[in-house]
């Protein structure tokens, strides 16, 4: 029977190969200024998120803002995609404080971490910070009727509005504009509203906000957490259900509709007393403004239709600034800023005569905070040069991108140049080149051709003998019992 069972084992990893998830939680540092939020991270490899559990409370703290991280690695072909959502935690005073143990479900798969001290300790007070506020001109909200059955009761002014806030009212095509949904809530007015329906009005109206002709980098809010700010002096407490930068892809105008959130309000008792109900449930509905963001069409220009739209700099890495003829060296040409980087292309190379350009491995790195996209972008070449002379990269290299701040195009050029030495040698050229790890292995490796059904002969093969074996076992059974 031992032996049945191992060989069943052994059947399964032949037709069954395991799927490994690649989830874990990180920790911020510690000891920090109190001026600093603590972090708590999940991190995902090559897999989307789905859905996860609320982050841990964490006893002198506060939850604060919390955002996403998105970094794509490609090389030699292959791509690795790393999502990290982060919440951060505002620590209330100074000292030491635990996280205790704590287990998180992400993508159904749980999650342990070993928890951790925290030292706070005192930093230089921060200045008074800016809050966005929407314009309360765009307030329009309507009222349900709802029939007064008791006297008793009376309605109550709330003081609350839906409202969707845009960071500009034009852009230009493959330029972003931030988008958020905010509900904001006296923190007088709590007892007299109450969420109805939520999760399946929020869908709703998530869906109404999708825009087909535009770009989405949405931000994460699984959970959904009120922000105390101030409006016109008076506190508010303000709820962010749907925040994302859009890139228009065409001139259609960005346009959202009013939308509409059903609460429940109460009305309260005239003369309360602990007898009866203090207050009795009623419905009121809050609309938003319809918001229309016009879009611009580019200057012209002939790579218009093509060229990345952004705020972006520069940055260079040379792996030599002399080699030989015939050894090839490695240039990043790396562009970071704000902007849509999945519109990012690799910058194609102008190949001189004397320099040839392989196809560049590509690093992408996105941070979704703040209502930006911010980032950077890497494109890793292997350049082989086939003469010697000093060359600037720049005659052959270049990224043309329109620029909204200033409204003119512009181009990122590298500023390194490389010198090469020795002698033209057609031979060397083609011998001495490094094309990597890969194929510096191929000397090493066996010669001999193998079938691409290989597996599935191996497969077939163990299904027969798992056949053979098990009709042996019945039969054996069988005449044993029989006897």
């Amino acid at each position: 029977m031992r032996f049945f069972t191992l060989l069943f084992i052994l059947v399964q990893v032949l037709v069954l190969p395991a799927q490994g998830q690649q989830i874990s939680i990180e920790l911020g540092k510690s000891p920090l200024p109190i001026n600093q939020y603590y972090t708590v991270s999940i991190r995902l490899q090559n897999q989307p998120l789905k859905d996860y559990t609320p982050f841990p409370e964490i006893e002198g703290f506060k939850k604060s803002s919390r955002y996403s991280t998105t970094k794509t690695i490609t090389t030699a072909g292959e791509t690795t995609t790393i999502l990290t959502i982060t919440q951060n935690y505002a620590a209330l005073d100074e000292g030491d404080f635990t996280l205790r143990p704590f287990t998180m479900k992400v993508n159904g798969q749980t999650v342990q971490s070993p928890g951790a001290s925290i030292k706070i300790v005192p930093a230089p007070a921060n200045g008074p910070q800016s809050i966005n506020l929407p314009d309360l001109n765009a307030l329009n909200e309507t009222t349900d009727p709802v029939v007064e059955q008791e006297p008793e009761f009376i309605s109550k002014e709330d003081n609350a509005f839906l409202t969707i806030y845009t960071n500009k009212k034009e852009v230009f095509v493959g330029e972003g504009v931030n988008v958020v949904l905010y509900f904001y809530l006296a923190e007088k007015d709590q007892q007299l509203l109450d969420f109805h329906d939520f999760a399946n009005q929020l869908t709703g109206i998530v869906r109404q906000l999708k825009q087909p002709n535009s770009w989405e980098e949405a931000f994460d809010f699984t959970e959904i957490t009120p922000e105390n700010v101030l409006v016109k002096g008076e506190p508010y407490l303000r709820f962010k259900f749907y925040e994302a930068v859009l890139y228009p892809l065409n001139l259609e105008p960005v346009r959202f509709p009013a939308l509409e959130l059903r609460m429940i309000k109460y009305k309260v008792a005239k003369n309360p007393n602990l007898l009866e109900e203090d207050r009795q449930e009623g419905f009121k509905t809050f609309y938003s403004r319809e918001k229309v963001v016009g879009v611009k069409q580019l200057p012209p220009h002939p790579l218009r239709d093509v060229v990345p739209v952004g705020v972006y700099s520069i940055q260079q890495k040379l792996s030599a600034r002399k080699v030989p003829v015939g050894k090839s060296f490695n240039y990043q040409f790396t562009v970071t800023g704000e902007g849509n980087f999945d519109a990012l292309m690799p910058p194609v190379p102008a190949n001189p005569i004397e320099l040839d350009f392989y196809p560049p491995d590509v690093r992408q790195d996105i941070t979704r905070r703040n209502g930006q996209v911010v980032g950077a972008k890497t494109f890793a070449y292997n350049i082989m040069p086939r003469e010697p002379g000093t060359f600037k990269l720049a005659d052959a290299l270049g990224l043309i991108y329109f620029n909204p701040e200033t409204a003119a195009y512009d181009t990122l050029r590298p500023t390194v140049q490389v010198q090469v030495t020795g002698l033209q040698d057609t031979d060397a050229l083609v011998l001495s080149r490094d094309l990597g790890d890969f194929y510096n292995i191929i000397e090493n490796e066996d010669t001999k051709l193998q079938s691409l059904n290989q597996a599935n002969e191996i497969r077939r093969y163990a299904n027969i003998v798992l056949v053979v074996l098990l009709a042996v076992g019945t039969f054996v059974f069988l005449k044993k019992n029989k006897v």
